[in-house]
């Protein structure tokens, strides 16, 4: 690969994301460790992880912050970070495979002429691009056979990058907005989510038709809360009203990778399996034994969640105290 190597990161609330340090590394991984990768990151008042990102790279990155850029605009986005793509020409483009990254990879793959490999799980020897299909039932492998492609990379399957030996270089570059712009954000009101990312969380609690209830869920939060986990929930939690949609877990959902994944109060079925399905470990608490989550579960908990799920809370505030 002799074009460079182009990283786009993520920022969410004044942050900057872990997905976007897993894609670095998928980067890494795919290119070789010598490779030279730059990385591309806008917002608005992003200095300081301009700064911070620089550290994991080791290559340039190209700063765009402008305060129409501090959230999410797909024609913005794609301004911004069209002039720095046409001018690297790079071999491969990273980006995480989250709401945001899902939108602008196509965009920047269409300007490019290259194809697209999404929610990629592992990169193989040969560059070969591993991901799941089938609601995860099975894996596929994927190479480019053209010399530049666009990768979304899944959260919590590749290891974050390490700090680089040397700092990068960090190169601001101007906004200039599009005149055919129809849309402008102007306020994001989150409905939903709690004090970790439910894409990134090591740890997620979800709840189904189980818990019953809106104040059902407090159980999971407390538990939560304790663990530094996300909570999610099933379609059917969410269509019984008892939570936002913002917490769904399943094929029509959010799709996570956990280390760790309890699910209460939730029966299995396949939707929600396609969801969770690769989480590393699977915890289940219900109280129908033949409950078809416990097929896939690694341990399973038979009974009411509203008597497990604090007991568990009580222990596990003891082992962390």
């Amino acid at each position: 690969m002799s074009n460079p190597i182009l990283v786009i990161a993520e920022v969410r609330g004044g942050k900057l994301r872990q997905v976007s340090l897993e894609a670095l590394q998928a980067a890494r991984i795919a290119a070789g460790e010598n490779a030279e990768i730059s990385s591309v990151i806008i917002g608005s008042g992003i200095t300081a992880l301009a700064g911070e990102l620089a550290g994991y790279t080791g290559g340039k990155v190209y700063a765009v912050d402008h305060p129409d850029l501090a959230s999410y605009n797909a024609p913005a986005y794609l301004q911004a970070v069209k002039g720095i793509v046409l001018e690297l020409q790079p071999n491969r483009v990273f980006l995480g495979h989250t709401a945001e990254g899902r939108d602008l990879a196509p965009q920047i793959a269409a300007l490019i002429g290259a194809g697209q490999i999404s929610d990629v799980i592992a990169i193989e020897p040969g560059e070969q691009y591993k991901r799941p299909i089938y609601a995860g039932k099975a894996f596929e492998e994927k190479r480019f056979l053209s010399s530049s492609g666009v990768v979304t990379v899944r959260p919590n399957n590749i290891p974050p990058a390490s700090a680089a030996d040397s700092p990068g270089e960090v190169v601001d570059r101007e906004y200039a907005p599009p005149g055919d712009l129809r849309s402008i954000v102007r306020d994001v009101v989150r409905k939903a989510g709690g004090k970790v990312d439910l894409a990134e969380a090591k740890i997620v609690i979800s709840g189904g038709r189980g818990v019953k209830s809106a104040d059902g869920f407090r159980p999971l939060e407390e538990l939560a809360d304790v663990l530094g986990a996300a909570v999610g929930a099933s379609r059917g939690a969410c269509d019984a009203g008892y939570c936002d949609y913002a917490l769904q877990i399943g094929q029509t959902g959010k799709v996570v990778t956990p280390e760790v994944y309890i699910a209460c109060g939730i029966s299995g079925a396949i939707q929600h399996l396609a969801g969770m399905s690769q989480s590393r470990v699977i915890i289940a608490v219900n109280k129908d034994p033949e409950a078809p989550i416990f097929k896939v579960a690694d341990y399973g908990i038979v009974g009411d969640l509203f008597e497990v799920v604090p007991l568990l809370t009580a222990e596990f505030r003891k082992v962390l105290a």
